[in-house]
């Protein structure tokens, strides 16, 4: 902006004391104020008239350093949690008979103490998903899959099969690291 538009323009030359200056030139700024039109944001340019001593401290050397980790610190402890698992299958059905309501209801008794159990280990930036399944052991079979989006550096996951003469249980636990 030279200094003889600065003199024509008034709202130019405001906001060239606070210490900013509008993208849009000064007659469209002008023009879309006459019109009541103006842009809820504006696009600003920051500049100070004269430098002073406190932009010396400012502009000194900043010596950064990448704390960024890539995968997790502590890995998920798999054979502790296959413990976790096997106890706690073995305490709660041992010694019980396939029942559809009871079993229903063990399901969702054994996933939250798992869950729990899990989450006393303390390992920080996993995620944990516990399934539970079970049923009348006959003469049948049962395939049982699933599928996620998967990193195999950090992700990982536990399970473990419970058998007794009336019932089996199949329980995983997965735990998905969270970057």
């Amino acid at each position: 902006m030279m200094m003889s538009d600065i003199a024509k323009n008034p709202v130019a030359h405001s906001r060239k004391k606070r210490g900013s200056v509008s993208s849009l030139s000064s007659h469209e700024f002008q023009r879309r104020e006459i019109h009541g039109r103006t842009k809820d944001s504006m696009s600003t340019v920051s500049y100070m008239d004269e430098p002073s001593q406190r932009d010396d401290v400012s502009r000194l050397t900043v010596q950064m350093e990448n704390t960024y980790q890539l995968g997790p610190p502590k890995h998920f402890p798999v054979v502790t949690v296959n413990h976790i698992l096997k106890d706690v299958l073995t305490n709660y059905l041992q010694e019980e008979e396939y029942e559809p309501e009871l079993c229903r209801q063990m399901t969702k008794t054994i996933t939250e103490v798992i869950k729990a159990q899990v989450k006393d280990l303390v390992i920080p930036r996993y995620k944990f998903i516990v399934i539970v399944h079970i049923g009348q052991l006959n003469t049948q079979s049962i395939l049982i899959a699933s599928r996620c989006l998967w990193d195999p550096k950090s992700d990982a996951f536990s399970s473990y099969v419970f058998r007794n003469a009336s019932l089996f249980a199949l329980a995983n636990v997965y735990a998905v690291y969270l970057e």
